[in-house]
């Protein structure tokens, strides 16, 4: 892929930003080593970052498969999810939501 930036210019970016994450993690790996406890508000703040994290990443792949929003009967994904999500509602069970989730993917997509 051409660009008109030089090499140089490219990887400086790509250390820079290398050096930042690697600042960014650090500082919290230095802080929560330093602090002997951690201030509950802090801690019921991080409880909620798994489940953001999750639907960030699930989402945008759910509603969007093709890079625009889907929101129709021809979004198995969209189905999928919502039949994944009613599982989940139902049976609180990691393992049936994954199933579920994953079998009515499969039958929408190669059977349907």
């Amino acid at each position: 892929m051409a660009t008109s930036y030089d090499s140089t210019t490219i990887w400086g970016v790509i250390v820079v930003a290398g050096v930042l994450t690697f600042a960014i993690r650090g500082s919290f790996v230095y802080l929560f080593g330093r602090i002997d406890a951690v201030p509950p508000t802090v801690q019921s703040a991080l409880e909620y970052v798994p489940a953001a994290v999750f639907a960030a990443l699930v989402f945008p792949a759910v509603l969007a498969p093709a890079g625009t929003l889907e929101l129709s009967l021809g979004n198995d994904r969209l189905i999928a999810g919502t039949l994944a999500a009613l599982a989940a509602w139902y049976t609180e069970r990691v393992v049936v939501t994954i199933a579920v989730g994953m079998i009515a993917l499969w039958v929408l997509r190669f059977v349907v």
